[in-house]
């Protein structure tokens, strides 16, 4: 690895981001009819390689449904509106309205109710009940708290999402939660993030996880840069994390998890670029927020943005650019990568050559910085 030298006392490695690099074409294309997008983790096959954003600006138990009979894996926020009251639509219309000065106060308000495990139960249901593979998010600080409350209501995959995940998460404090041991004890596949760095992730991986998020505070609702200084350019953190995935495989004689982009990919193009950097799906959260069906009404928000201590997100304006049939699967309504997400994608594996997922995560990429305009 190549480091530069930042000042006498400090060296740091490069890292890039998406805007950084370019898949290149090969000599060899393909009918875009004939590439599969189809992917599988557990015994859940999906006909899209995408996750939706458990954020309540993303998801709501009708948008999960709707997004998962178009071929995704939709994820509810367990700790959202949606589990804190029973009709949460009014409080979402007043989050969208509000000025950029009232937002935090008023966010930390609502989000104050407590979660009800009787909610959990009766959102889950209604998903499951569609026929759709379930699929609930819990931050590592709530698991403890109820998990088995979302297991028993039914969940298929039990996704544990937060700004950074450990498996070894140290505190004088409190008793931690033990990944390895809880994944181990649990009827359902575990897909646990975010990670941001090859060591990080082996030592998930490790812990039996299904799958393993990659991203570190990185979405367009994310401040953790500038709150922080923490920072982790997606392209170089899904390599790392593709190559931890490798040499598990090696370490266990087979066994395959899941790598997941999560964050920073608002565009078609950043799709492109997360396979080809080697992930297998992607969870996209501002992308899916801009959809007509979208509970945040052109709004997009995660949970750093009402943080009772350290706020380290926003409420953005992310507009409304079609429904969320043309944000996947188009027609495309702007030739600026923000509709027919697969489309996109498929037309990029078509033209490089490649017919599936796993073979497009061998693709040639260059380094080509450029800024968007």
């Amino acid at each position: 690895m190549t480091e530069i030298e930042i000042g006498r006392g400090k060296r740091g490695r490069r890292a890039f981001s998406f805007d950084d690099i370019a898949v290149v074409p090969s000599r060899r294309t393909r009918d875009p009819r004939e590439v599969s997008l189809g992917w599988q983790i557990d015994a859940y096959h999906f006909d899209l390689p995408i996750m939706a954003a458990p954020m309540d600006s993303v998801m709501s138990p009708a948008s999960a449904i709707e997004f998962g009979r178009l071929g995704g894996l939709p994820v509810l926020d367990l700790e959202g509106l949606w589990t804190r009251y029973e009709r949460p639509e009014p409080l979402l219309e007043e989050i969208a309205a509000l000025a950029p000065s009232e937002a935090l106060p008023r966010m930390r308000e609502i989000y104050s109710e407590p979660i009800r495990p009787d909610l959990i139960a009766l959102r889950l249901k209604e998903i499951r009940d569609s026929g759709c593979t379930v699929a609930g998010a819990l931050s590592p600080q709530r698991t403890q708290e109820h998990w088995k409350t979302v297991v028993d209501a039914g969940v298929d995959l039990f996704v544990i999402r937060g700004t950074t995940v450990s498996a070894e998460h140290v505190s004088g404090n409190s008793e931690p939660l033990n990944l390895k041991r809880f994944i181990y004890e649990l009827d359902v596949p575990v897909i646990v993030g975010g990670v941001a760095t090859y060591t990080a992730a082996l030592h998930l991986m490790r812990t039996g996880a299904a799958g393993v998020l990659v991203g570190f505070g990185g979405g367009a609702a994310h401040t953790t840069r500038r709150a922080l200084g923490i920072h982790a350019p997606m392209a170089s953190a899904i390599a790392d994390v593709a190559g931890a995935r490798r040499d598990y495989m090696d370490e266990t004689g087979g066994r395959y998890v899941h790598v997941i982009a999560d964050g920073g990919m608002g565009l078609s193009g950043d799709v492109v670029k997360a396979i080809a950097c080697g992930a297998d799906a992607v969870m996209l959260g501002a992308a899916l927020a801009r959809s007509s069906s979208a509970p945040g009404e052109g709004y997009h928000w995660g949970s750093e943005a009402h943080h009772a201590q350290l706020p380290r997100g926003e409420k953005v304006y992310v507009g409304t650019v079609g429904t969320l049939a043309e944000i996947l699967n188009g027609p495309g309504q702007s030739a600026d990568g923000t509709t027919n997400i697969t489309g996109a994608l498929r037309r990029a594996m078509a033209t490089t050559g490649y017919t599936e997922l796993k073979e497009f995560q061998r693709v040639e990429v260059v380094v080509a910085p450029y800024q968007r305009s």
